[in-house]
């Protein structure tokens, strides 16, 4: 059964357009998405048009003539994933001005691929193409993701799957489906800021600077004295104490001949000596 139909919106005047299963070129199975049957659908009116994708992909070039279609088409495109947009479908999902996936869709980007037979030059040739081809994708996804070539060329060679967010951060989507939209929080009004209670003023600048003198306690104490009208007190020099004097020593006495001192008192060892020579 053909998976390709057209809806018409009759409360928006727009149009929906569903591309479900592969791509090709031609129809073989009857369910398949060729350039035929889209054209045939586009151009069945000149209203903005909404293309849900869930497809696996298919063939490039197919997938490469809907988008230049969806390009060139005069209304607005906008592309919904629902489910997969994978290889040549991401291609045409890239064809929309605004590109929604669902949370819980898919998208996957990678290198082309082939099948060729033949000897050295048919296979340089399929190399050739293949390359060329990959370069005509990194177009179409730079022109929607804006990175850089190169990054685009490693994504593909690493076979990229994306789920929802990751899209919308790299750039190959701009929003996801059903997505609450928080409402802006209003600008604070500057004129409207919270002013500190009048009580809680200090009384006047001195009692500010004292409050921002606290950060030592001698600093702490000499604002208290200059508050109080005390001049800075000057801590007294240490100096350092005298030394103790040795005791003197009295004056050994004077002795005259007949071996008595100044006073008339005979010294003790004299009389001692005197005493010896009596006995």
């Amino acid at each position: 059964m053909k998976k390709f139909w057209n809806w018409i919106h009759n409360e928006a005047g727009g149009r929906v357009l569903r591309l479900e299963g592969p791509i090709d070129d031609e129809s073989f199975w009857g369910d398949e998405v060729t350039p035929k049957a889209f054209r045939e659908e586009l151009n069945a009116g000149t209203e903005d048009i909404t293309v849900w994708i869930n497809s696996p992909g298919g063939n490039v070039f197919a997938a490469a003539e809907i988008y230049t279609m969806l390009r060139d088409y005069p209304g607005s495109v906008t592309v919904k994933i629902d489910a997969i947009a994978a290889s040549a479908a991401s291609v045409i999902a890239m064809a929309g001005s605004k590109v929604l996936m669902s949370p819980v869709a898919m998208l996957m980007i990678h290198d082309p691929s082939t099948i060729a037979m033949g000897n050295t030059k048919d296979m340089e040739k399929a190399i050739a193409t293949l390359n060329e081809v990959k370069e005509s994708i990194i177009n179409a996804y730079t022109a929607k993701s804006g990175l850089s070539h190169n990054r685009i060329s490693k994504l593909m060679e690493n076979e990229t799957w994306m789920n929802a967010k990751k899209a919308v951060e790299l750039g190959f989507a701009d929003e996801i489906l059903f997505e609450a939209v928080e409402p802006d929080e209003p600008e604070e009004d500057p004129e409207e800021e919270e002013k500190p209670d009048e009580k809680e003023k200090p009384e006047d600048d001195k009692s500010i600077h004292l409050e921002a003198s606290l950060y030592s306690s001698r600093q702490m104490g000499l604002t208290i004295l200059n508050r109080l009208g005390v001049t800075e007190l000057k801590p007294p020099v240490d100096t350092p104490a005298p030394a103790p004097k040795a005791p003197e020593t009295p004056p050994a006495p004077v002795i005259d001949l007949d071996g008595k001192t100044e006073d008339g008192s005979m010294p003790f060892n004299i009389l001692m000596k005197q005493l010896e020579l009596m006995h």
